[in-house]
């Protein structure tokens, strides 16, 4: 009995011992490179998305010109009409 509770002693020692250590450098410059690229497609993103919603502005900007611009040119339509009818009158 005693021989078998030294033996379990001595292998969960051996056990917390292995598990104490840290990781590596390697591991450790991985996880920075890692970081570092998640940093930069962040970035990325946030920029990608200000972009879009500028061209989104743009865009509804554009559209809206055209709408005047095309009820202008109904109204015009309109006033050549009115015209044209006063002279066959």
């Amino acid at each position: 009995m005693n021989k078998m509770l030294i033996a379990a002693a001595a292998s969960s020692v051996l056990l917390l011992a292995g598990c104490a250590s840290g990781p590596d450098e390697a591991t450790t410059a991985k996880l920075d490179e890692l970081n570092n690229q998640v940093s930069q497609l962040s970035d990325q993103v946030a920029s990608l998305k200000s972009d879009h919603a500028a061209m989104m502005s743009k865009a509804n900007a554009t559209s809206d010109a055209a709408m005047a611009a095309q009820e202008e040119a109904a109204r015009a339509n309109e006033r050549i009409d009115n015209i044209a009818q006063s002279y066959t009158k």
